[in-house]
């Protein structure tokens, strides 16, 4: 019955009376009738069935009297009234499919079937018999017709609004699920991760005062230890906050957007951490990364801190790493190269991280949420990841490596835990 629900949509009122008027149309000027062409009373009483069936096509209630009323003027006047029957039978059924209520629509029938018996009074019982039995065709289509549409449509309506409940359910249930992974994970990392952290820190602090007789490149260590430990856990409490009441804290905006103008500050400091660490690193940075949007900049700097991180792993702290940030028609070209001639470690089956970590894969997510695409994999002389972030962040990128390239991304640079 769907097909039945379209034909009588209720936007389609006005080409179902074009369609309808047209077809009477042809009723007068191409069916041969008793007489060589309609009479006058004919079309006197055509016309205006046509003329309220168009202007009233979205006021059912004023149609259906009308073309009532032009039948049973028909009806008294002219031998063959079968297109105000038409138009009349057309109302009843427009009245059955929008009528509010059943009230209305039992009342138009009423009134249909008064009128058509007009025709019958007078007439001897057997003719009678059959007036009344026409009234089937007359009045009774119209209006099993028009109700199992209005039933179809009040079924497809219900569907609608089960599936939209339904998906409110699901959504609920999700949100109520996410939220207890949240809480686990904000507890895991607050009584392991954050505590594990915290006394490093302690006893890093405690080391600095007790020993005074230190070697000053022993003391930097120990003050870029405790510095980067305080910061980590300063990151670990924002996190932690952030799982536990996402709402408090503007989402996760607080986690994935940076001060545009501090971009490149941040990205200084992470270089110079490497650098702390023995690795060379050789930065050509785009001052126009200091217009990025925060969030793309966020991106540039985990990426950055990541694979920074990585040349000092798995490199090695002789070796030479190349950073490039570029800005291109709004298009974010970042690039880390390095000369370790790393490979893959004995006994590592090839894609698997050699630190069971999970950088790479944590970087790729966070381009491919940006409608990027993360490479990765060895040079001639050593390792190289790099992506473009498209000038504006569209929907995801379903984008992957080539099976080859994917799994030698992971081999030979191990992501920090």
């Amino acid at each position: 019955m769907s097909w039945l629900v379209r034909l009588f949509d209720l936007r389609d009122t006005l080409v179902r009376m074009v369609l309808l008027s047209l077809t009477g149309l042809c009723y007068l000027l191409v069916v041969p009738h008793s007489t060589s062409t309609p009479t006058t009373a004919q079309w006197v009483l055509a016309v205006p069935a046509f003329t309220v069936a168009l202007a009233a096509h979205r006021r059912p209630v004023v149609n259906m009297v009308a073309q009532t009323a032009l039948l049973a003027v028909a009806i008294s006047l002219i031998d063959d009234f079968t297109i105000n029957q038409v138009g009349a039978s057309w109302a009843l059924l427009e009245m059955t499919m929008r009528a509010r209520g059943p009230r209305a629509i039992w009342l138009a029938t009423a009134l249909l079937v008064m009128v058509d018996l007009t025709d019958s009074i007078g007439d001897p019982p057997r003719r009678f018999a059959s007036g009344v039995v026409g009234l089937a065709v007359e009045v009774g289509v119209p209006v099993l017709l028009g109700l199992v549409i209005r039933a179809n449509r009040e079924l497809s309506r219900q569907a609608v609004e089960r599936a939209l409940a339904e998906q409110r359910q699901h959504e609920s249930e999700s949100r109520a699920a996410r939220a207890d992974e949240r809480s686990a994970i904000a507890r895991e990392l607050h009584d392991v991760v954050a505590h594990h952290v915290a006394s490093m820190v302690l006893r890093v602090g405690v080391a600095r005062h007790v020993l005074t007789d230190l070697d000053p490149r022993v003391g930097e260590v120990f003050d870029d230890v405790h510095g980067t430990g305080t910061a980590a856990l300063a990151e670990l409490r924002r996190l932690v906050a952030v799982l536990r009441n996402p709402d408090g804290v503007r989402g996760d905006a607080a986690l994935t957007a940076i001060e545009p103008a501090a971009l490149p500050a941040a990205i200084g400091a992470s270089i110079d951490r490497a650098r702390q660490a023995g690795v060379t690193v050789e930065a050509d940075l785009d001052p126009a990364i200091g217009s990025l949007d925060a969030v793309r900049g966020m991106a540039v700097l985990r990426l950055t801190q990541e694979a920074l991180t990585n040349v000092a792993k798995h490199a090695g702290t002789s070796a030479v790493a190349r950073l490039v940030v570029a800005v291109r028609d709004g298009a974010v070209h970042w690039e880390v190269a390095d000369n370790g001639r790393g490979g893959v470690p004995a006994g590592v089956p090839a894609g698997v991280p050699a630190g069971g970590g999970h950088g790479i894969t944590g970087m790729r997510e966070r381009v491919e949420v940006l409608g990027g695409r993360l490479e990765a994999g060895p040079t001639e002389t050593g390792w190289r990841v790099r992506t473009v972030l498209p000038a504006t962040a569209s929907e995801p990128s379903t984008r992957s490596l080539p099976r080859d390239r994917a799994a030698s991304a992971g081999s030979p640079a191990p992501e920090p835990a």
